[in-house]
């Protein structure tokens, strides 16, 4: 995977001539502006804490300021983003390992009940169901790139999707 052609903005633009160079100031608060929901919520899917999912996402922030790299493209940006923050949050939760009640977390801002009751079934998912969970439908990702953020292969992803959405629909069940 080259650069030659050189990185591009956030906005799928030229944003270096050649080679790879740091992110530009500009290029850096674009992109803080249009993935901070989405690395503060792969950080929130890890930890289950408001504050810690906030500094792993600071973290990221930071690693990505210092990263002496260029981005191919704006869905490179992201997963980068992603996996950073993934492993941010993993690295800060280790740290603390504890227990936060649901209702700890605040409001989830979805506009059914429904969707709060599915946001709060997959929270209480252990973590190696929850963050391949989140990822995939909360954000997107294919399988292939969810076993790269979470450095399992793809065939246990899959496993893990598939056991997680069983669990789901257990608990959510459950709830009825």
């Amino acid at each position: 995977m080259g650069y030659s052609a050189g990185p591009v903005d956030i906005k799928g633009e030229r944003s270096f001539q050649t080679g790879v160079m740091p992110l530009t100031r500009e290029a850096f608060l674009e992109a803080v502006e249009k993935y901070a929901d989405t690395v503060f919520r792969a950080a929130l899917s890890v930890t289950l804490s408001r504050e810690d999912a906030e500094d792993a996402t600071q973290e990221t922030y930071l690693k990505l300021w210092r990263a002496d790299r260029g981005f191919e493209s704006p869905d490179h940006l992201r997963f980068w983003l992603i996996h950073v923050a993934v492993n941010e949050a993993r690295r800060s939760h280790r740290w603390r390992r504890r227990v936060v009640p649901l209702e700890a977390l605040g409001e989830a801002p979805f506009e059914t009940p429904e969707e709060t009751g599915l946001y709060e079934a997959v929270a209480a998912l252990p973590e190696k169901y929850r963050v391949p969970i989140f990822l995939h439908y909360y954000e997107d990702m294919t399988v292939r790139e969810i076993s790269k953020i979470v450095g399992a292969p793809e065939s246990t992803v899959q496993t893990r999707l598939a056991r997680g959405r069983e669990r789901l629909e257990k608990a959510l069940k459950e709830e009825e």
